[in-house]
Formats: structure tokens, C-alpha cells, sequence
């Protein structure tokens, strides 16, 4: 602290700095707070997700990949800190030329600054972490922004069976407009328990989109026979999840760890972006509504309650 916020984002370049030979002002562009270097060992294997250097800026020192901040506060002059190399909730934001990925200019910049983060992280599990076969049975936690991204992710890889699960009602309905064959609202009691009411055999794929430990361990419960759990929601640092190793190994199980959905942001971003202007990825269902910047704690607010998705702060 003190620290400028937000980490989707989109927009146009306003400038570019030296070096910089890929991106020219006026290029729409989608924010990554993955920015990869292109060059570590995991960005040379094509996991850029992994990327060691973008590591460093995720971190809490604040500061952009050489260690130093590009923000002031124009007042006094004194520093300010980036948000995981992004700082979306400001007129203006400084970022890694690696971290601004150019898409077409014809898609609606409100809109997909929604890809920048739960679109690709949803998504991408479904498509880069579980590679998700046509066919197979679905089951998410959590319908918010990165839950319903899941269930587009699976409906668009064709799985035969997708079970949306939510305390939320309407998160639930959402969700099946979206693309889930099946829905739980749940009012109490165990999720594990309702969905084998509907899938007594359990599932291939079980994404929770939550991160609490309680989910993270009906996830895995969740499964059947060589099904895979996919821990895409981010638990409190230091929690301990428990499960029966034995039925893991029995069942030929996984448990699948998810960092921003494995995506490659100068190849997934783009993509993304052509299946909203094409229809086949829905993105203006996932904003509940807009606010001016000023208002960004009242939408953190609304957010915290857990009955909106998205709400876009727009300058």
C-alpha cells in the first residue's frame, strides 16, 4: 500500500515505449496480468501460465518486471504500487508490452476486459488444464464469473452433461442459459450428495470455481472413474484440504491445480475474442451492471455480497 487495483482491464494504447515493436498506439488491446517473458524455461515450453519472471511482478512487492513503479501520486509525487502488473482501475495503466494483447478492433472494449482474467482462467481449465473430451460429464462450483466461464468452456467442448451448482438461485438459472444441461441451488446439506443424485457415478471433470476447502473437497469427491478434479478457486494461503488417497489411486483419479487456466495469453486471448464477436462465447450475461471509476469500492462492495458477476468501472 498505498497500490492502484484491478487486474481485467482493456483499452487502447495511448504510447508505447522504447523497444517495444509489437503493439502501436491506437491498438485495441485486452490486459494480461500473466505477461510473459518469453524466454524462462516454462515460457520456451509453451506454459507462459508458468512463466517464472511474470511470477515476481504476481508477487506482493508492487512493482512491474524490473523492479520498479511506473505510478505516482500526483499530489505529493509519491509512489504508488501496481497490481499484478496491471492497475486496471485508473484512467491510464502502465503494463508489459507482453501483457497487452492486441485483439480486433471491432470487438466491444467493455466487454472483454472480462477476458483478461475469469474468462481465460474459466475457459482455459476446461480446455488447456482438463482437456475436456466431447461427451464426458461436468460438474462446477461456483456460477460467478469464472464458475460460468467454466460452463461456456465445457459446453463449447461439447460434454454431454454439465452440472451447475450454486447457493444463488439465480446464478444457477444463469447458468443453464449459459450452456449447463443440469442445475443445484443449494439451501443446505452436502453438494457431493445432490449431485449424485443426478450422476449416481459421479463425473469425468469436477471444477470448483470457489476455492474454499470445503469445495475443493466435494470436488473431489465428485468423481468417477478416472475423473479428474480441477481446483481452479484460490484457497487461503496455508489451508489443508483431506481425501482418501486410496480411492484416488483405486479410481485412477487426478486432482488438477489451475493457474490463469494454463492459457498462452498472446494465443488464448485473441481466440476468446473472435468466439464473443462470433457468438459462440457469451460475454454481456457475465456484467451485471456498470459504475464510474470513482464508484470501484461500492463495486467491490456489490461483489463481496456474491449476487453480482461483473460490474465494469468505466472512466
Amino acid at each position: 500500500m498505498p497500490l492502484v487495483m484491478g487486474h481485467e482491464g482493456s483499452g487502447v494504447v495511448a504510447e508505447v515505449g522504447a523497444g517495444v515493436t509489437d503493439l502501436s498506439v491506437g491498438d485495441h488491446v485486452v490486459l494480461s496480468w500473466v505477461a510473459p517473458c518469453h524466454a524462462c524455461r516454462h515460457c520456451r515450453a509453451g506454459h507462459e501460465a508458468r512463466c517464472e519472471v511474470a511470477a515476481t511482478v504476481v508477487g506482493p512487492g508492487g512493482v512491474l518486471q524490473d523492479g520498479t513503479s511506473r505510478l505516482r501520486l500526483h499530489e505529493d509525487g509519491r509512489q504508488l504500487h501496481h497490481y499484478l502488473g496491471v492497475s486496471s482501475f485508473a484512467e491510464y495503466a502502465v503494463v508489459p508490452a507482453s501483457g497487452a494483447i492486441r485483439i480486433r478492433p471491432d470487438a466491444p472494449l467493455e466487454a472483454v476486459a472480462l477476458i483478461g482474467c475469469a474468462v481465460a482462467t474459466g475457459v482455459g481449465a476446461v480446455r488447456n488444464t482438463a482437456a475436456v473430451e466431447a461427451g464426458t460429464t461436468v460438474a462446477v462450483i461456483g456460477c460467478g464469473g469464472v464458475g460460468l466461464s467454466v460452463v461456456q468452456g465445457a459446453q463449447i467442448a461439447r460434454a454431454a452433461r454439465i452440472i451447475a451448482i450454486d447457493l444463488h438461485a439465480e446464478k444457477v438459472e444463469l447458468a443453464q442459459r449459459l450452456g449447463a444441461t443440469d442445475g443445484i441451488a443449494l439451501s443446505g446439506g452436502s453438494a457431493n450428495d445432490a449431485l449424485r443424485r443426478l450422476e449416481p457415478g459421479g463425473v469425468d471433470y469436477a471444477f470448483d470455481a470457489i476455492g474454499t476447502i470445503s469445495t475443493i473437497e466435494e470436488s473431489i469427491a465428485m468423481l468417477g472413474l478416472g475423473g479428474a478434479a480441477v481446483i481452479v478457486g484460490l484457497p487461503p494461503t496455508g489451508a489443508r484440504a483431506a481425501f482418501e488417497p486410496l480411492v484416488l489411486a483405486e479410481a485412477d483419479q487426478r486432482i488438477l491445480g489451475c493457474n490463469y487456466g494454463g492459457v498462452r495469453p498472446q494465443h488464448d486471448i485473441p481466440r476468446l475474442v473472435d468466439e464473443y464477436v462470433n457468438g459462440r462465447l457469451k460475454l454481456d450475461e457475465l456484467i451485471s451492471g456498470r459504475r464510474p471509476l470513482e464508484e470501484a469500492e461500492e463495486a467491490l462492495d456489490d461483489l463481496e455480497g456474491g449476487h453480482v458477476l461483473r460490474t465494469l468501472l468505466v472512466p
